[in-house]
């Protein structure tokens, strides 16, 4: 994965747009994985970083792994636009020590998904908005109804706890970690 700095720049959409954020690691210190994220998306032009869920330990869903997830849900206000988002997340997951690709299932220092984007629902060949497996991860549920209890999926029409209700099944829970 490379980023190249003579790309041309993405225009700002000159507006700001409400997007929800899942985050995730199973691999090292998945806790400061997490934080280093939210410090570089704070220091990213473009975005601010407006509301954080609590952390979330889950067992890994759709894949092989000894390794229990923590995840964590962010509301950003950007003005990015979503392919442009979604490169610079791409950027913050290397930075923190990414080498696997999007997609692969399997252990990973980061993992940064744009979940909601506003209400807009996009379809590229790298981007789908909303994020197509969101209502059946009850580990970016329980924290995106943690810090949007009101929150309607676009095409759905459901709060996010109403879909937490179909995957009651998976086993998730709320860490508490002391202040540092």
């Amino acid at each position: 994965m490379s980023f190249n700095s003579a790309e041309k720049q993405p225009k700002p959409l000159g507006r700001l747009v409400e997007v929800y954020l899942s985050l995730g690691s199973n691999l090292g210190d998945s806790r400061q994985h997490i934080e280093d994220a939210v410090k570089h998306l704070r220091e990213s032009d473009g975005i601010t970083v407006m509301k954080l869920s609590g952390y979330y330990s889950s067992a890994p869903l759709g894949m092989e792994s000894a390794n229990m997830f923590l995840n964590r849900c962010v509301e950003i206000a950007t003005s990015l636009e979503p392919l442009a988002l979604l490169d610079r997340l791409e950027e913050i997951e290397f930075i923190c020590g990414r080498t696997a690709g999007k997609g692969k299932h399997h252990d990973r220092t980061l993992d940064m998904d744009i979940i909601l984007y506003g209400e807009m629902v996009v379809s590229f060949p790298r981007l789908k908005v909303p994020h197509p497996k969101m209502a059946e991860r009850r580990f970016v549920l329980e924290p995106l109804a943690e810090i949007a209890p009101d929150l309607i999926h676009p095409t759905l029409r459901r709060k996010a706890a109403r879909l937490i209700e179909a995957v009651s099944d998976q086993q998730v829970s709320r860490e508490s970690f002391e202040k540092t």
